[in-house]
C-alpha cells in the first residue's frame, strides 16, 4: 500500500478509503517511494470522506455565539457540555428558516457536514432549525417577552379604552374557520354591527407577516374613504398547540399591535392559551366569542336601560312640577288680598273724579274764547287757499299739452337713432366675424406648432427622466442592501466605524427586509476557545 495514492478514487474501493487514509503503517525510511501529498489534496480527501460518511444529519444542541454579517449569512455554534460544532446557514437558507437562531436555546438542526479548507475545520451547513421540544420554545418565548416588556410595549399606560358602541369592527382571522362564524353570530345576537374581515393565515410561516399586514392595513384606511375605517380591531384564532400559535408570538406582530392607532382586542386561543400579542393589545379576550361580547353591548339591555331612564325622567319631571306648584301655592298664601292693593287707588280716583268735570269745562271755555278772538286770521287763510286752488287748476290744464309735446320730441329722436343703431350693429357684427375667423386661423396654426413642438421635445425629456430615475434607483441605498450590505443605525445617527459601534450600548442593523436590534459583544461574553491539539500529520498516512 506504500506505492498507492490513497487520494486517487480509482486506486482503491470506496469502502477502504477511510482505512487507507488513516493507515498506521510505520513511516517509510529515507529513499522510499511514498507519495507526497499537497495541502489541497489532503483537504479534498478529508472533505470527500466527511461528506461521504455523513451526508444529511440532524444535530441536537444549544445555540451559542450567533453572528449575522452584512452578507446575509448566519454563523453560529451548536454545543453541548463537551463539544462545539461550527454551523452556518447561507443567505437564501436563512431567509426560509422557520425558527431564527437565538443564543441560548436548544434546537435540532438539520443539514450536511462539510469542511472549510481555509481554516482547516469542519462545519454544519444548516438547512432547517426546529426547537428541541416545548421547553426550548417556552425559553425563547420568555426571553422575547422580557425583551419587549423592557421596551415598554406591554405598559398599561399606553393601552386605550375600547369604544362603547363601534360603528365598524375589523376582524383579522381565517375566513374559513369556525372563529369568524362564532364572532358574527354573537355580534348579531348582541348588537348587529358592520364587520370588515381581513382574511389571513392563522398558523404556519405566512401567519406573522399576514397578520401584521392586516393590522397595518386597517390603520392605513382613511376615515372618510370608500372603505370605512374600523373603530375596533379583533385579532382572533381558535385554540391550538404552542407551535400552532407561534405566529402570534413573533416580534413583528407584537410591534404592529402595540403601534396600532385603532383599539385592538386579542382573542387568540382558548382561555389557558397566552401569546405575546395578548400583552401588546389593548384588551385580551379568553375566546373569540368573548371578544365579540367585549366589542358591543347587548341591544335589548340598552333598550331596557333607555326605557328605564325615560321612565325615571318622566317621574322626575312630574315631581319637579308638583314641587313648583306647591311652592307657588305657598308663596300665594303669603300675599295679601288683591282688593287690598287696589282700594287706595280707587279711593284716589274717586277724589280726583269730582274735580275733573269742572276743570274740563273751564278748559273748553278758555279755548272757545281764544278762537273767537281770531276772525281776521281765518279770513286771510281762506283767501290764500282760494288763490292757490285757482293756480293749481290752471297748471293742471297746461300739463297735458306739455307732456304731448315732450313725447313727440322723444319719439322723433328715437326714430332718428333706430337706423343708426342698426347700421352700427351690422358694422360691429361684421368686424367681430372677421376677428373671430382671423383668431380661429391663428389658434389652429398655434395648435399645430404646439403639437409639433411637444412631439419634438417630449421624447428626449422622457428619456432623460428615465435615465435619472434609473440613476436614482442605482444610487439609492436600497439597491446596495439587495447586494448583501446593511446599514447600522445608532441613537445619534448612522454608525460607520467599528470603534463607534463598540461604544454604543444598543443599535439597529437595517437589512433589505427590515431592521433587527443588536448590541456589541464584550470580550467577557465570548466563549473561551479550547486549544487545538497538535495533530500528528504523519499519522494521516
Amino acid at each position: 500500500m506504500r506505492g498507492i495514492n490513497p487520494l486517487d478514487p480509482a486506486a482503491r474501493p470506496r469502502q477502504n478509503r477511510r482505512m487507507e487514509l488513516f493507515d498506521d503503517t510505520p513511516e517509510p525510511g529515507p529513499g522510499s517511494n511514498a507519495h507526497e501529498f499537497t495541502v489541497s489534496e489532503i483537504s479534498g480527501a478529508v472533505k470527500r470522506v466527511l461528506e461521504g460518511e455523513f451526508g444529511r444529519v440532524r444535530v441536537r444542541g444549544e445555540i451559542g455565539r450567533v453572528s449575522r454579517p452584512s452578507s446575509g449569512h448566519v454563523y453560529f455554534d451548536l454545543k453541548d457540555d463537551r463539544s462545539v460544532i461550527a454551523a452556518v446557514s447561507w443567505k437564501g437558507q436563512a431567509a426560509r428558516l422557520s425558527t431564527r437562531p437565538e443564543e441560548g436555546i436548544e434546537v435540532i438542526a438539520t443539514g450536511r457536514l462539510t469542511t472549510f479548507p481555509g481554516q482547516s475545520k469542519y462545519q454544519l451547513i444548516v438547512e432547517e432549525i426546529e426547537p428541541a421540544g416545548a421547553g426550548a420554545l417556552m425559553m425563547m418565548l420568555e426571553k422575547r417577552r422580557k425583551a419587549l416588556a423592557a421596551e415598554g410595549l406591554f405598559d398599561d399606560a399606553r393601552k386605550r379604552p375600547l369604544p362603547y358602541l363601534p360603528r365598524v369592527i375589523g376582524v383579522v382571522t381565517s375566513p374559513s374557520g369556525a372563529v369568524i362564524r362564532d364572532i358574527l353570530h354573537r355580534l348579531r345576537d348582541r348588537f348587529p354591527t358592520r364587520v370588515l374581515i381581513w382574511p389571513v393565515a392563522v398558523q404556519g410561516e405566512g401567519c406573522a407577516p399576514q397578520v401584521s399586514a392586516a393590522i397595518q392595513g386597517f390603520n392605513a384606511l382613511p376615515k372618510d374613504g370608500p372603505i370605512p375605517r374600523p373603530d375596533l380591531i379583533i385579532v382572533a384564532r381558535g385554540g391550538g398547540s404552542l407551535e400552532d400559535l407561534w405566529g402570534f408570538n413573533e416580534e413583528i406582530v407584537v410591534r404592529v399591535a402595540a403601534a396600532s392607532e385603532i383599539p385592538l382586542i386579542s382573542a387568540v386561543g382558548h382561555e389557558t392559551d397566552t401569546t405575546l400579542i395578548d400583552f401588546a393589545s389593548d384588551r385580551r379576550a379568553p375566546t373569540p366569542t368573548a371578544a365579540a361580547e367585549m366589542a358591543v353591548p347587548v341591544r335589548s339591555e340598552l333598550a331596557a336601560r333607555l326605557s328605564e331612564i325615560g321612565a325615571r325622567m318622566i317621574r322626575a319631571s312630574r315631581q319637579r312640577g308638583e314641587r313648583q306648584r306647591q311652592r307657588l301655592t305657598d308663596l300665594g298664601r303669603a300675599l295679601g288680598r288683591p282688593q287690598a292693593l287696589t282700594d287706595p287707588a280707587r279711593q284716589r280716583f274717586d277724589l280726583i273724579a269730582g274735580r275733573l268735570e269742572p276743570a274740563l269745562r273751564g278748559f273748553v271755555r278758555a279755548r272757545r274764547d281764544r278762537l273767537s278772538a281770531l276772525p281776521l286770521s281765518l279770513s286771510a287763510l281762506r283767501v290764500s287757499l282760494r288763490n292757490r286752488r285757482d293756480r293749481l287748476i290752471d297748471q293742471s290744464q297746461r300739463l297735458p299739452l306739455a307732456m304731448m309735446r315732450q313725447q313727440t320730441r322723444r319719439t322723433e329722436r328715437l326714430n332718428d337713432l333706430g337706423p343708426r343703431l342698426i347700421r352700427a350693429r351690422a358694422r360691429m357684427l361684421g368686424d367681430a366675424t372677421r376677428n373671430i375667423a382671423r383668431d380661429r386661423e391663428r389658434t389652429a396654426q398655434l395648435a399645430r406648432r404646439l403639437i409639433a413642438a411637444m412631439a419634438r421635445l417630449l421624447p428626449p425629456r422622457r428619456e432623460r427622466l428615465d435615465r435619472l430615475d434609473r440613476l436614482r434607483q442605482t444610487l439609492g441605498y436600497k439597491e446596495t442592501l439587495k447586494r448583501g450590505y446593511a446599514v447600522v443605525h445608532g441613537p445619534a445617527g448612522l454608525i460607520t466605524r467599528a470603534e463607534d459601534a463598540a461604544q454604543t450600548p444598543r443599535f439597529e442593523i437595517e437589512f433589505l427586509d427590515g431592521r433587527i436590534a443588536a448590541r456589541p459583544e464584550s470580550p467577557s461574553q465570548k466563549p473561551a476557545r479550547k486549544p487545538k491539539p497538535e495533530k500528528d500529520q504523519k499519522s494521516l498516512f
